[in-house]
């Protein structure tokens, strides 16, 4: 630490990296952005100068040569996150990876892996989990305020015309990983899974409907959970009215959400079952309005490091994510529902989300 602030770095200075770096500056006073890499260092170097950052690098490896850093943030494509989390690993640095964390679940093992023969971490970016409604939520859940989750709906609909992936890493299962399951759905149904816990059970389908990609851009799923709850998933990049909502049917209450790419309290409502009125009072006087983003789960992050302890979300909570696309893939092109820690080393869903190829032709193909 230099200061009492966090010394942090952003490798890959694209879109999400602004997030990031917007999220660093309201925590200003926990942590200090001292450097930024790109394999193009001249946009490293535009990028340092909007943001007044002092130092740019063409390479992870020159960074954290130059760099005594406590936290690394991995903005780039997909196909580059397992491999980079890997090198700052190896140089006993925690590392904050945007989704998805890798490209495979043999990957992901393979960061497991090094992380125990690490002092750092590895760390997700999942930020929907970090609103207070959603923190609230939880807490409500396991304190069985709400009885027992019966039903969920979980949606993700969002519009993406072919223009957008006409960047080459986009739409492809070698270096974006899968479609609207892993790149755009994975915040939403991540946000589930987390209230709803240990999931038991995927029966899906995925299309390619309109979009020039190579992967899907439909999924759904239906999905049983270890308690008893069940719950569609939907997930799609050709919905021209956007939504992000989410609605769970306890035993005494429904709660809802709607927003699209991030919510605060106001998006939240709580209809309480009859004779069950309480639990609404109880929602109410929850405390304060955190939205989600990126500066909420930032704040985690530097509180779980003020602890000495893993930075959420770690790698086991994000296996269980990862787990749960890959069983979605395996069962949409299997046509078989997928069990919980089915998918072992030895299946192709481990190596590869579409497994031994998706049951339509590439965009190269003629």
């Amino acid at each position: 630490m230099a200061e009492g602030r966090y010394r942090t770095a952003i490798v890959g200075t694209g879109g999400i990296a602004v997030a990031h770096v917007q999220a660093l500056q309201g925590l200003a006073h926990r942590a200090e952005l001292v450097a930024v890499a790109d394999v193009e260092l001249s946009r490293a170097k535009t990028f340092a100068d909007r943001w007044g950052v002092p130092d740019t690098y063409d390479g992870v490896a020159e960074l954290l040569d130059a760099q005594q850093l406590d936290l690394v943030h991995l903005c780039t494509p997909p196909e580059q996150h397992a491999p980079l989390a890997l090198q700052c690993l190896r140089a006993g640095t925690t590392v904050l990876v945007e989704k998805p964390p890798t490209l495979s679940l043999a990957e992901f093992d393979d960061l497991v892996a090094a992380e125990d023969d690490s002092v750092g971490h590895v760390a997700t970016v999942f930020q929907h989990r970090f609103g207070s409604a959603a923190t609230r939520l939880r807490r409500m859940a396991a304190a069985g305020e709400l009885g027992r989750p019966l039903l969920a709906t979980c949606a993700t609909q969002w519009y993406r015309d072919d223009d957008y992936f006409a960047a080459p890493w986009r739409g492809t299962w070698e270096s974006e990983g899968g479609g609207p399951t892993m790149g755009h759905g994975i915040h939403q149904f991540d946000l589930l899974l987390s209230i709803l816990g240990p999931w038991r059970e995927v029966t899906a389908l995925a299309v390619r409907q309109a979009r020039p990609t190579d992967t899907e851009d439909v999924s759904m799923a239906l999905v049983t959970f270890d308690n008893g709850a069940v719950a569609s998933v939907v997930n799609s990049v050709v919905s021209p009215r956007q939504t992000s909502a989410l609605r769970i049917d306890f035993e005494h209450a429904t709660v809802e959400v709607e927003h699209l790419y991030g919510y605060d309290d106001k998006d939240w409502t709580l209809t309480p079952a009859p004779g069950h009125d309480g639990v609404l009072a109880d929602w109410i006087a929850g405390g304060d309005n955190v939205p989600s983003g990126h500066a909420a789960q930032l704040a985690a992050v530097f509180d779980a490091l003020d602890r000495d302890e893993p930075p959420p979300v770690t790698l086991t909570d994000a296996r269980r994510t990862m787990d749960f696309v890959a069983a979605l893939y395996a069962s949409a092109f299997t046509g078989e529902p997928v069990r919980s820690g089915q998918i072992g080393p030895n299946s192709p869903f481990a190596t590869r989300m579409d497994g031994t190829g998706a049951p339509w032709k590439e965009t190269s193909t003629p």
